[in-house]
């Protein structure tokens, strides 16, 4: 009686693929990542001519932000918070309403030359506001700590808005808008890397058998860390050209990388799954250096500091956190097969030739095409592999 029970309840369910909206967004996510630069690379070689009412250049931006980025954070979200309050998994029509909603937006805003700007505006914004809702209603629920992170997703919803008003010329600062994003993306990975980092090393490293050398855990010098990342973002979003501002991301870079020094990632790097956290990490203090800069040597192009934030910090991370959270919440093993293993390579390879493509002595077309293959290809492997993954329930084990 209890199995007949048990296979009514099992009929009862939503489909796997409705059981937590990371399963979809992760995927759909990487779709439009992939998606996204292979547009970007036709309409920048002359190939395409996109349908969107933004600049190309501004569309490419916003959709790698707002769109991809927006999917992966919801997606985290949907994952993490039922560990974090104990709460149960949404599932159901939520799901397939939230990630029709993120779909809609993608495709209004793609094709805005004929779709009203507004409403692309609207489903986009409304999206995150969606996120930035199940997200409250779940912490105050529970009484959980994280509340902090509800200002960041707030201000996230924010920027994607100020974005969308600057494409259609209500703003006098068109980038305004994606400089906020920028900013509050690295603030997040600065704030959950440093709680995730560390802990799953030493986790890792304890597991071993390893007493010694273990990763430093969060204290003042974090604190004091994030507060000084805060305040050169902040310069940098209200005055990108300053002198004073290329010195604070400077600071802030030197910070993190004596920070990520502290979490004894050489000792970790016989596990993928832990140490590609630490490689993603890397790319924020590059980038932070760069960027500042690159506001007193101009040999140091702009666009190099902002694709290893863009494709090597963001990217980089994001798939590490996906495949990760993939394997933890499907039942699997966390170990990085050799699949997974090719993921990681591809996306800082892709990430390493994007950044220095400007100052490589061939055709600056050919390496932003060879980047963009790597890079992509990161994420076509991804949808191979996890995506099923995702989607499909687990094999059971037989006893």
């Amino acid at each position: 009686m209890s199995a007949g029970i048990a296979g009514q309840a099992r009929d009862a369910a939503p489909p796997i693929w409705l059981q937590g909206s990371f399963r979809l967004l992760f995927a759909g996510g990487a779709l439009w990542a992939l998606a996204v630069v292979l547009l970007w690379i036709c309409a920048l070689s002359g190939a395409l001519t996109l349908p969107t009412a933004m600049d190309p250049l501004a569309w490419h931006q916003h959709e790698m932000l707002f769109g991809y980025l927006g999917a992966v954070i919801a997606g985290f979200l949907s994952a993490a918070i039922p560990n974090w309050t104990g709460r149960p998994v949404v599932t159901g029509w939520p799901v397939a309403g939230a990630v029709g909603l993120w779909l809609a937006a993608r495709l209004a805003i793609l094709f805005s030359g004929t779709v009203p700007p507004l409403l692309g505006a609207a489903l986009d914004v409304g999206f995150l506001l969606l996120a930035l809702a199940y997200a409250a209603r779940e912490i105050f629920a529970s009484g959980n700590r994280n509340r902090p992170i509800l200002i960041v997703l707030l201000l996230f919803a924010a920027a994607c808005g100020l974005d969308h008003a600057a494409a259609m010329g209500a703003v006098a600062d068109p980038a305004l808008g994606m400089r906020a994003g920028f900013a509050l993306v690295l603030m997040l990975i600065a704030i959950i890397g440093g709680r995730i980092i560390p802990a799953f090393t030493r986790n890792w490293l304890m597991r071993q058998g390893r007493q010694h050398g273990l990763p430093v855990m969060a204290n003042r010098y974090d604190l004091a860390v994030i507060a000084a990342t805060a305040l050169a973002l902040f310069f940098w979003v209200a005055a990108p050209d300053g002198i004073g501002t290329g010195a604070l991301l400077i600071a802030a870079g030197a910070l993190h990388a004596a920070r990520l020094a502290r979490w004894a990632g050489l000792r970790a790097v016989r596990d993928p799954l832990v140490f590609v956290l630490h490689a993603s990490y890397a790319w924020l203090p590059v980038g932070l250096v760069l960027l500042g800069a690159s506001r007193f040597w101009p040999a140091i192009p702009q666009s190099s500091a902002m694709h290893a934030l863009a494709a090597g910090a963001m990217a980089s991370m994001t798939l590490a956190v996906m495949t990760r959270a993939t394997r933890g919440h499907t039942g699997r093993p966390l170990e990085a097969d050799r699949a997974t293993v090719l993921i990681y390579l591809l996306v800082h390879a892709g990430a390493l030739l994007r950044v220095a493509a400007p100052l490589l002595p061939f055709d600056y077309m050919a390496a932003i095409h060879l980047a963009g293959a790597l890079w992509g290809g990161a994420f076509l492997l991804f949808l191979l592999v996890y995506g099923p993954m995702a989607l499909r329930r687990p094999t059971a084990r037989r006893a």
